[in-house]
């Protein structure tokens, strides 16, 4: 492997970050399967891996912390907070009163001292960014953590928190967690321009677009694969679908698979410093692995773009966060009394 510092912290990090979401009941419920991939995984070369306590809950980080013993000191270790972990509402969210809470939790899931990175999972718009921001300034400060980031922020609330931070004194934020794939590529318009202006690392997940990018996913072609198990609208969109049926020819004539297609492009951008990689079994591994050494010309990537145009989203994720301006529907509509011109 090859290693990236992540934004300006100086911390070296793979260009590929182990993703635990798949290990735990959500994916793989069986622990010493998933600690023998994430071995083989480490030992490949990858030294990131990233979780949250809402994977599982809590599993996945038993499952990581299991995985790291006698190892802890040569991983760059990342974990996140936010949604929910109890029906109680201040179980979740981005307070000072939550974000000290679920941090203990997880060290003690983690079974270490210390996370490099605390990512804040997703916004939250009832909370003062300021008051995330000073507590996770606290928890730094305490050695509790090393660098913090966020996930899914649109470009406007990672330049605020920015701001903030300079004008309270506060840590800010070092990185960014967007969905970045050949099929969702809007981050490239503003994110990941913001990013690299801050100096901010980019850690980008579902660089397989939801599974989409495997090549199991085809148009007309029934599928039986563990994701299709959990209703994701997203693999059956027929723009999507349509998108894949034109990537494929562009990686078979490329001389790979659709899978080091998309990895390798997630990769490509100057503003991505890792591509989450989330197997869920040794062989999905394996296969990704394989492809850590492709890389994509330029005649390549101008073929991709003439699939999906630079900075455009095919579709979205049925995890991917809608800010309330948009997903709701109040925001976005006058009473029904002042639509009118005249």
């Amino acid at each position: 492997m090859k290693y990236r510092t992540l934004g300006r912290t100086g911390i070296k990090v793979s260009p590929y970050c182990l993703g635990a979401m798949m290990f735990g009941a959500l994916g793989n419920p069986d622990h010493e399967d998933s600690v023998r991939v994430i071995h083989k995984a480490l030992d490949a070369g990858i030294n990131f891996v990233d979780t949250a306590d809402a994977y599982s809950r809590g599993e996945s980080e038993e499952i990581v912390g299991k995985a790291l013993k006698g190892r802890r000191d040569n991983v760059v270790l990342a974990t996140k907070a936010h949604l929910p972990m109890g029906e109680d509402p201040n179980q979740q969210g981005n307070s000072r009163r939550w974000l000290t809470r679920a941090l203990e939790d997880s060290l003690r899931r983690l079974g270490t001292d210390h996370v490099d990175l605390f990512q804040i999972h997703r916004p939250a718009p009832d909370t003062d960014v300021e008051e995330t921001l000073s507590a996770l300034t606290d928890m730094m400060r305490a050695g509790k953590v090393r660098a913090i980031g966020t996930s899914s922020f649109p470009a406007s609330d990672i330049v605020e928190a920015q701001w903030v931070a300079e004008r309270r004194g506060l840590e800010r934020f070092r990185t960014e967690q967007p969905t970045y794939s050949i099929l969702n590529r809007g981050i490239e318009r503003e994110v990941l321009p913001v990013c690299e202006r801050y100096g901010m690392g980019a850690l980008v997940y579902s660089p397989l677009a939801g599974g989409l990018l495997t090549g199991r996913y085809r148009k007309g072609q029934p599928n039986d694969t563990h994701r299709a198990g959990f209703g994701f609208k997203h693999l059956s969109d027929e723009h999507r679908l349509d998108a894949v049926e034109q990537l494929v020819p562009v990686a078979r004539d490329a001389g790979m698979s659709l899978t080091h297609l998309a990895t390798a492009f997630a990769i490509s951008h100057p503003g991505v410093t890792s591509a989450i990689i989330g197997p869920r079994t040794m062989d999905h591994l394996d296969d990704l692995l394989a492809g850590a050494g492709t890389g994509l010309s330029d005649d390549v990537l101008d073929r991709i773009d003439a699939v999906v145009a630079p900075g455009t989203d095919v579709g979205t994720l049925d995890m991917a966060y809608a800010p309330p301006a948009v997903g709701q529907a109040r925001l976005r509509r006058r009473r029904a009394d002042e639509r009118a011109a005249a």
